[in-house]
């Protein structure tokens, strides 16, 4: 079964814990790629701006279903971009900012923005997700086009937080966790899975010819989506079982390794 599309999340799973990954042996792998016919995406809930950054030599021929599908740009072309109404943006950031324990990034196809009043560790590491930052007084007369809200707030109050959000804005946006002390809102239906059947389509590429790497909830609709769907061994159990085939841990070139198999056309892919 020939594989055609290779579809990577990138923390937690393509990248390590430290956000590396081995550049060379990777860049050999997408020579092979290319001989082969096979096409790599990059779909993760991170910035454009700051995916690009990974793969600098590269980033002009691959594509990217950035901000967990809400943004997808292929060789520099702007393909697809989710767009809340005014009136929609305004509810979810009024809501937002009426709780306490979260602090919001408001994720735009120009910039992502957060505000001032924030404390300093928030905006260190919203920087190292978020390359284009503004920091603004509030989320009023932004003048850009949305499509994403990234909330900071302790592990703790994921759950109850997740719980709220659905019940008061699930008809605008749908809460998803990223696995890395945070929640993404996304506009329903406009996920990573959304994305890549965008590009899909344009290529002419079925789903069981698509091989896709993931470990955290953001990734669960492109697992199912993916015929060839890898949890990575560092995710939590309920993204395992979602997926079916389990990668070597992202500590561990895992994507890697899995990507070496497809090439070499070694099981499950011969």
């Amino acid at each position: 079964m020939s594989v055609k599309l290779i579809a990577v999340d990138m923390d937690g799973t393509f990248l390590s814990d430290a956000k590396t990954y081995n550049r060379e042996r990777f860049l050999a792998q997408f020579e092979r790629m290319k001989q082969q016919g096979i096409r790599f995406v990059v779909a993760s809930g991170n910035q454009y701006y700051q995916l690009i950054s990974f793969f600098p030599e590269i980033a002009g021929e691959i594509a990217f279903v950035a901000e967990n599908g809400g943004w997808v740009v292929n060789a520099g072309e702007g393909v697809f971009n989710g767009e809340l109404t005014q009136l929609q943006f305004d509810k979810v950031a009024r809501f937002l900012c009426s709780l306490p324990e979260v602090e919001v990034i408001a994720c735009g196809k120009s910039s992502a923005y957060t505000l001032k009043s924030y404390d300093d560790a928030l905006k260190e590491m919203a920087g190292k997700y978020y390359h284009r930052l503004e920091m603004v007084d509030n989320f009023d007369n932004l003048n850009d086009i949305f499509f994403k809200f990234g909330l900071n707030l302790s592990d703790s109050e994921i759950p109850r937080i997740h719980a709220m959000i659905h019940a008061e804005l699930s008809d605008v946006m749908v809460p998803v966790t990223t696995g890395h002390g945070s929640i993404d809102l996304i506009i329903p239906g406009v996920h990573k899975a959304n994305g890549l059947r965008i590009l899909q389509k344009r290529w002419g590429i079925e789903d069981h010819e698509v091989v896709a790497f993931g470990d955290s909830g953001n990734d669960v609709e492109m697992l199912r989506q993916a015929g060839f769907s890898f949890a990575m061994a560092n995710a939590k159990s309920h993204i395992k079982d979602v997926a079916r085939f389990e990668a070597p841990h992202n500590n561990e070139e895992g994507v890697l390794d899995v990507i070496e198999k497809v090439l070499t056309k070694e099981a499950p892919f011969n």
